[in-house]
């Protein structure tokens, strides 16, 4: 008899954790289990790719409530959550202030509304076997999911999380097993939350290489005679396109003008890059291409892959970018050394802007070091779809 698997997420915006599920699910074995899929919102460029075979659940609008303007909610009739959301962003930035947090109280406020919200949200009607709350609000899973079996997924540093790690803990607790995509994940982790060490299990994110190289091949073109470099990633502090900026502009003044470096993605902090891009006299070659659905075929068109994020759980587009053969340069942020072996499968350099600046000169000037780089690379597998067998083995 299948078993019946719940798998959770808020939507299906275009992002890591996002496209990591949809590559697990493309590769779960639906003639062991049923697999509902509940989205909180449905809304997301990603919808569209998720596979026949999952059974998405009807949205409930209750549920939609945490990312929507509060306007918006108020004027859909969700007035306890609400006030619950106007509340816990008072009580947020309260504690922000108090700890001078650097990212401020996004995070904080996240956890108080959604420990309280999910209290006046309803439970769903269906017994499962396993609920698998793969990204946030995990507080549903726990509170409103009735299932024999209840697994949490991590994704990202938590040693660097600006949050209050009381509550998280409290919500922790209730998971059977906890997974991890990384064992420096695990390990930032557990820095916070020791107690929760034997529920911890490592489960790498899902690659399908074929999938990958099948989605590249869409035409685009970069200029002719530029060296281009891609980034994907949410515009926001974490992921450093701030430091990105300027790493260019110093790059420019060093003569290097023929490099245009390339940015995928949207988020809250766009606003703030346009005007360093405009400040720093890089509207020409510092380029927001905003959403892309599909960001495999500029992946592959580009000179060089860059991530020079400030933290990572275990990035989603380094993978890719190895598995297209890539040139790669990464920040030498805390779980770093589990993206990549240094110098082997692309280059770890000093997470700051001069860096970044130096490694990419050092690699523009190397013609053999690009060419062993990539040769590293095709020689090398990345397909994992055997990590599903790890999460079967939970299931039970």
């Amino acid at each position: 008899m299948k078993k019946n698997i719940l798998i959770t997420l808020y939507d299906m915006e275009i992002g890591g954790i996002e496209r990591s599920l949809i590559n697990m699910l493309e590769s779960f074995d639906y003639n062991k289990f049923n697999v509902d899929l509940f989205i909180c919102e449905h809304k997301g460029d990603l919808m569209s790719q998720i596979p026949g075979k999952v059974n998405v659940l009807p949205q409930i609008s209750k549920y939609t409530v945490f990312r929507k303007p509060v306007k918006q909610c108020i004027k859909e009739g969700h007035f306890t959550t609400s006030l619950i959301r106007v509340v816990s962003r008072s009580i947020a930035e309260v504690k922000a202030r108090k700890g001078n947090l650097e990212e401020g109280s996004g995070y904080i406020q996240m956890q108080l509304v959604q420990k309280y919200s999910t209290l006046f949200l309803p439970r769903l009607k269906k017994k499962y076997d396993v609920a698998i709350s793969y990204a946030w609000p995990h507080d549903i899973v726990v509170k409103n999911v009735n299932a024999d079996k209840k697994i949490a997924w991590i994704h990202t540093d938590y040693s660097m999380l600006e949050i209050d790690n009381s509550i998280d803990l409290m919500i922790w607790k209730r998971f059977d097993h906890i997974v991890s995509i990384s064992d420096e994940c695990s390990k930032s982790f557990l820095m916070k939350y020791p107690t929760l060490k034997e529920k911890v299990v490592i489960i790498e994110n899902i690659t399908s290489p074929n999938f990958i190289h099948k989605m590249s091949h869409d035409p685009i073109s970069f200029s002719e005679g530029n060296f281009n470099i891609l980034s994907v990633g949410r515009l926001s502090y974490v992921k450093g396109f701030d430091m990105a900026i300027k790493a260019l502009r110093l790059l420019h003044d060093k003569g290097y003008t023929f490099i245009k470096w390339y940015v995928i993605g949207y988020g809250g902090y766009e606003k703030e890059l346009i005007e360093m891009i405009s400040n720093y006299n890089l509207n020409e070659s510092f380029i927001l291409l905003g959403k892309k659905t599909n960001p495999y075929p500029y992946m592959n068109a580009c000179d060089l892959y860059i991530q020079p994020s400030r933290y990572e759980g275990k990035a989603v587009t380094v993978t890719e970018a190895k598995i297209l053969g890539k040139p790669i340069i990464i920040t030498n942020y805390p779980t770093a050394k589990s993206q990549l072996i240094n110098r082997i499968e692309g280059i770890i350099c000093d997470l700051s802007v001069q860096g970044i600046s130096q490694e990419v000169e050092r690699l523009i000037r190397s013609d053999k070091e690009q060419k062993n780089l990539i040769e590293n690379l095709k020689k090398t597998n990345y397909g994992n779809v055997e990590e599903l067998e790890k999460l079967y083995k939970l299931i039970g």
